[in-house]
């Protein structure tokens, strides 16, 4: 537990919280958002120790410019604190589960030959920083990996120097999404590329426990993997004809599957026996989010479209996101 709460709600928080964390849930974005629902209550109901619908209500309010994904976001720790209130005696309002309607599914930007080109020109091209001495090494093999392994952007914050077997050519990520361990396994060329790039970082940070160290040799925060991403993408020509929904951290990861499944229908590949084995290697829970990859492929690649018309509609079945 990181941050100190001060409202009346405050030993329901820190309970919940405990509770998460040792069940083995990291819970570190709840946390921060609890935080910044503790200040709420401090600022409009600091006389309130009964977590009212007022309360409740007040904070599910969809913000100016707020995706109603990231009010879902918001509001489910909240839902669980009330949860947890009334499950030790405690008086609260559950919001009900029909708030937000509906979580909207993020139509994905799928990289082109042509823009992953431009882009990696780009940040193979980074200066060094005087503020950060290693920036210039991290930031292509950093966004490279997230493309060619389909690594979610945490993920590759987050990983240790310990986490690479150079030798075997693996990669053991450490409680993902779902809270599970998996080892996944590079390319020659991506192997070869960490190898030398942790040989010339280890130049800079001898001792370091990060992968990708930060200027003190730590690992870096989300939002400035996002501001690296911008500082390249929005200045190159290509970005600025693009239209549709703006391209994201996370669409390398789209894009490392989509083009995979494209990949393995070129070649003819029993994508129904191939599925599962790109499942376990992005690390999903269930399949049916893998699934969503193959409603993603005809409409990007020609060839996954012509081909797929000889396979079976049971081979593609329908995914149900309602």
């Amino acid at each position: 537990m990181k941050y100190p709460y001060y409202s009346n709600f405050k030993i329901y928080i820190e309970g919940m919280v405990e509770q998460k964390q040792s069940l083995g849930y990291p819970y570190v974005t709840s946390e921060r958002i609890l935080r910044s629902f503790d200040e709420y209550c401090m600022t409009y109901f600091p006389n309130e120790y009964t977590l009212t619908s007022d309360i409740v209500m007040g904070w599910a309010a969809l913000r100016e410019n707020e995706h109603s994904n990231g009010l879902l976001r918001r509001v489910t720790p909240v839902r669980q604190l009330a949860k947890y209130m009334n499950s030790i005696g405690g008086d609260a309002y559950v919001l009900p589960s029909n708030i937000p309607k509906k979580q909207i599914r993020y139509v994905p930007h799928i990289f082109t030959s042509q823009e992953l080109s431009a882009f990696f020109k780009a940040v193979d091209a980074c200066p060094i920083s005087p503020l950060s001495l290693g920036r210039h090494l991290v930031i292509p093999v950093f966004f490279r990996l997230l493309y060619c392994c389909g690594l979610r952007s945490s993920e590759a914050r987050m990983l240790q120097v310990s986490d690479m077997d150079f030798k075997s050519g693996s990669i053991f990520i450490r409680k993902s999404k779902g809270h599970k361990d998996r080892n996944i396994f590079l390319s020659d060329d991506m192997i070869h590329l960490c190898k030398v790039y942790h040989e010339r970082i280890d130049f800079y940070y001898p001792n370091r426990t990060a992968f990708f160290p930060n200027q003190k040799g730590r690992f870096y925060n989300r939002s400035l993997i996002n501001y690296w991403f911008h500082l390249f993408w929005d200045n190159l020509t290509i970005a600025k004809s693009h239209t549709g929904n703006p391209p994201r951290v996370h669409d390398f990861r789209h894009t490392f599957a989509v083009n995979r499944l494209n990949h393995w229908v070129n070649e003819g590949k029993d994508i129904n026996a191939y599925l599962p084995y790109l499942s376990m290697y992005l690390g999903h829970e269930n399949q049916a989010d893998t699934d969503y990859y193959l409603h993603l492929v005809p409409e990007f690649f020609p060839v996954f479209r012509d081909k797929s018309r000889e396979i079976s509609e049971n081979l593609l079945p329908e995914v149900d996101y309602e």
